[in-house]
């Protein structure tokens, strides 16, 4: 990387140069100042050591120890008065401390969103200067002079806490935090196309919301009927309003066999004006292909009403990923529904008596969802989140989190053990908002798991 980064530093430093030299040139009537070459030489830094910092929140910290001897080839050419001095930069060498914070960390690649730089102290600089052969900082004074300058220039542009910030992915996308809640009315459809040779068709709608993990939401069946009538609710989460799209597809079911499809459409989130409700009649297509010409055929119609709830938080992205908290909602506000958002980040030292395939269960309201399974490790990172949609706050609940072991070894006695538990009070969710905490075990030696939770009202 280091030719590149080179080529990369080069144009940046000049650029940042030009109104430093502007402004110089102007105070000293100096007629100008330019770099003759600029190239940082072959020699990349080399990093002396590293201290990375764990914390419960969402970032990586590191402070790597960077020493750098470069063989540079940096010429300036200063023209003042009617004469013309080349200077030249040698025998470089820079050691630095800085800070540098990955975060937040996101599920998406490359899995953090900003990065923040900052020097922990002054880095020390040394380096010479040429003049026509000479060397110029054997001037008295003048090397001191002209080092101290540089560090201070340097150190006050970026020495801790003031941090240099580079935003990698907008955070929004990367979270992919709820951002409010589809309420679906599921009303009629009308004028189906009978897929059964003998009789009518026995049709079903399946709903499904593109980019979500959550399984499709389906109506009952109507059997023996073209133009059933289901006035069916749903609801389901939405996480980004301007790509998610709603999927209606509606079926033919059959005891035995596949069930047909009978014909879909979608409708863009985006096309949806928040707490107002929209009833749609769209039109059942073959595929959502524009050049499809099976979509001419008759197909019937569907009817639908659609409601998008958006959270109270109206500035989410920044508050959340900056402070790591949460808005709570304007006071005043009558009690509702909203998501419970539950995210299972690791556990530590779990140890099974027989087996140690780690997976965690959680519970909540009679239902269960899972985390992937991770092989003979007693440190799993599983960095999983589940959604529950509530029709009111859950401050009377408990949460149970379980991590458990299996194992598909023939004839083991125990092919499933219990790795320790821990049932968690809502109550502090529903009032701070958002808990990111480390749970002890029970029935664990000194086994621990890490939850944050998170209660989303809606508007």
């Amino acid at each position: 990387m280091w030719p590149y980064l080179d080529k990369a530093i080069c144009k940046t430093a000049k650029n940042t140069a030009k109104p430093i030299i502007a402004e110089q040139t102007a105070k000293y009537n100096i007629e100008s100042v330019e770099f003759e070459t600029l190239t940082l030489g072959s020699l990349p830094p080399t990093l002396q050591g590293m201290k990375v910092y764990l914390t419960d929140e969402k970032e990586l910290i590191m402070e790597p120890s960077i020493k750098w001897a470069a063989n540079p080839n940096i010429t300036v050419v200063v023209k003042a008065y009617g004469l013309k001095a080349t200077v030249q930069a040698v025998d470089l060498q820079v050691f630095a401390a800085p800070r540098i914070t990955l975060k937040p960390l996101v599920p998406s690649f490359p899995c953090f969103a900003k990065i923040f730089v900052s020097l922990m102290e002054k880095p020390h600089v040394d380096f010479g200067l040429k003049l026509l052969g000479a060397d110029l900082m054997s001037i008295p004074g003048l090397y001191r002079f002209v080092q101290d300058i540089i560090k201070d220039q340097v150190a006050s542009m970026y020495l801790w806490p003031k941090t240099h910030e580079v935003q990698i992915l907008d955070p929004t996308k990367a979270m992919q935090r709820p951002v409010g809640i589809l309420h679906v009315k599921v009303l009629r459809a009308v004028k189906l196309r009978k897929k059964d040779l003998l009789g009518a068709s026995d049709p079903y709608v399946k709903l499904k919301l593109t980019e979500s993990k959550l399984p499709s939401k389906k109506t009952t069946v109507k059997h023996k009927n073209l133009n059933p009538e289901w006035n069916q609710e749903f609801t389901m989460v939405i996480k980004d309003l301007e790509s998610q799209v709603l999927e209606l597809s509606v079926y033919d079911w059959e005891q035995i066999g596949k069930h047909e499809k009978m014909g879909m459409n979608v409708v863009p989130m985006k096309e949806l004006t928040p707490d107002e409700p929209k009833v749609l009649t769209l039109t059942l297509l073959k595929s959502m292909d524009p050049n499809d010409v099976s979509n001419d055929k008759e197909r019937g119609q569907i009817m639908v009403e659609l409601t998008y709830k958006p959270f109270k938080e109206d500035d989410l992205t920044k508050d959340f990923q900056e402070s790591g908290t949460v808005q709570k909602a304007p006071e005043g506000t009558p009690p509702g529904g909203g998501v419970l958002v539950v995210i299972v980040h690791e556990a530590q030292d779990v140890e099974g008596k027989h087996h140690t395939n780690p997976y965690a269960r959680i519970i909540f309201r009679g239902e269960e969802r899972k985390t992937k399974h991770i092989k003979k490790n007693r440190d799993p990172r599983w960095e999983e989140e589940f959604l529950f949609m509530l029709d009111e706050p859950p401050v009377n609940d408990r949460l149970h989190a379980e991590v458990l072991s299996t194992s598909s070894r023939i004839g083991l006695l125990h092919p499933k053990e219990s790795l320790g538990y821990v049932d968690i009070s809502l109550s502090d969710v529903v009032s701070n908002k958002r808990i990111n905490e480390k749970f002890h075990l029970i029935d664990s030696k000194n086994g621990r798991i890490q939850i944050e939770l998170e209660w989303r009202e809606a508007s």
